[in-house]
């Protein structure tokens, strides 16, 4: 036997690995991309400080079908309770955009923003937001409420993925050109505000806007699954904070929580109550959690709902279902899962690989049939893929190798 082998013991065999290929997921979207198109024409500003310019900015606004919006703001820090201090944030510009027209509204001189609300709460108008998490709070700690929304940030990840999604990255697709960001971490509460500061602000609004057009024409759907309108949808109460984010106890305390209040009768109504979820849910964000939940919960039995979901338009869902179907160990989606490892998103190759790597689908290298040599040793070849948990495995094979010399 060859002297590199011929020394080692059996007991020896299971610290022996064979060389893995490294297996990396390509970065970036590899799907097919639209044509950019062009911006449309530079629109108006108007900057608004005193409370009858936003009268006569909210009676324009509230003609349009859509506004983007956009705010910005600086961090602060507040005193709490002694020497304590927690951050916090105050508004410092609110841009309204429509067609041909942008208002760029001073919030620090105007302290009553509520005439807003005609706009912003009017179900009738949808507002356009590009990540909508921070700005929806800040604009409620001043008294509006958004009532109809729609998040391009979301929706582009949908398309393109997490790092293809900010406003920078989706204007240089739609538009074909590069977003100045230097002014961006700038101070918003000096006045007053040079008029660069202003036109950078205003821009943003234009932009979103822009943006909504060119995916309203290329990609109505994502739009749509990313519509919000405050509208509560019907789940189950215990699943409920699961989907908002707001559960302070493990799924399993919540259950047995559920079991003892009579709100759960037995285990067959958790599979049922998921399934319905599955169904009327809307929201793309609280159909992933939910897919979470059910992978938490290891409800196999609703494994043939979970798997078309791997086809799904929007590439959230499709990574959310990969990942539960990883988690769950379900073997059997080992087919429809390898497809994934081509997805145009990467997010969803990294989803599938991942789910693949959990369920023992590791490109290994396995020996193949040994030959012997001239020299009497033997010798084997490197390259087949195979299954760790084979009979066949590599293991298996050099310890039958050990045995014969």
């Amino acid at each position: 036997m060859n002297d590199k082998i011929s020394h080692i013991g059996s007991e020896q065999l299971d610290n022996v690995q064979p060389e893995l290929p490294e297996t990396v997921v390509q970065p970036g979207y590899l799907g097919i991309n639209v044509p950019p198109d062009q911006l449309p024409e530079k629109s108006a500003r108007t900057w608004v400080d005193r409370p009858e310019e936003l009268l006569q900015a909210v009676n324009v606004l509230k003609q349009a079908q859509v506004v983007a919006v956009d705010a910005e703001f600086t961090q602060i820090r507040t005193h709490i309770q002694g020497d304590s201090q927690s951050p916090s944030h105050r508004l410092s510009l609110l841009q309204l955009a429509i067609e041909r027209h942008c208002y760029v509204v001073d919030t620090l001189r105007l302290h009553d923003l509520t005439p807003l609300n005609e706009v912003v709460a009017n179900h009738a108008i949808t507002v356009l937001l590009h990540g909508a998490g921070s700005d929806l709070r800040i604009m409620a700690e001043r008294g509006l409420t958004v009532a109809h929304y729609c998040d391009l940030e979301a929706a582009s990840r949908s398309i393109f993925g997490q790092q293809e999604s900010s406003l920078a990255a989706m204007l240089r697709r739609a538009f074909n050109i590069r977003l100045d960001k230097s002014l961006q971490r700038t101070d918003w509460n000096r006045r007053p505000l040079p008029p660069a500061m202003v036109a950078y602000a205003a821009r943003d609004a234009e932009m979103t806007l822009a943006l909504y057009s060119w995916l309203n024409q290329h990609y109505g759907w994502a739009l749509k699954m990313h519509e919000h309108t405050n509208q509560l949808e019907p789940v189950a109460a215990w699943i409920e904070p699961f989907l908002n984010g707001t559960s302070s106890v493990s799924v399993e305390t919540a259950v047995a929580e559920a079991k003892a209040r009579g709100i759960i009768q037995d285990d067959a109504q958790i599979a049922s109550d998921c399934r319905t979820a599955l169904l009327e849910l809307k929201q793309l964000m609280h159909r992933s959690r939910l897919l979470r939940l059910i992978a938490d919960l290891t409800l196999v039995q609703l494994v043939p709902d979970i798997e078309p979901l791997l086809q799904a338009p929007s590439s959230d869902e499709r990574a959310a279902s990969a990942r539960a179907l990883g988690r769950m160990g379900v073997r059997e989606a080992q087919p429809l899962l390898q497809p994934l490892l081509q997805d145009p998103v990467h997010d969803v190759r990294k989803s599938a690989q991942t789910a693949l790597r959990n369920l023992g689908r590791k490109e290994t290298r396995a020996p193949g049939p040994p030959s012997r040599l001239i020299d009497g040793a033997r010798s084997w070849t490197i390259g087949e893929v195979g299954n760790l948990d084979d009979d066949n495995d590599w293991k298996a094979r050099l310890r039958t190798m050990m045995g014969d010399a």
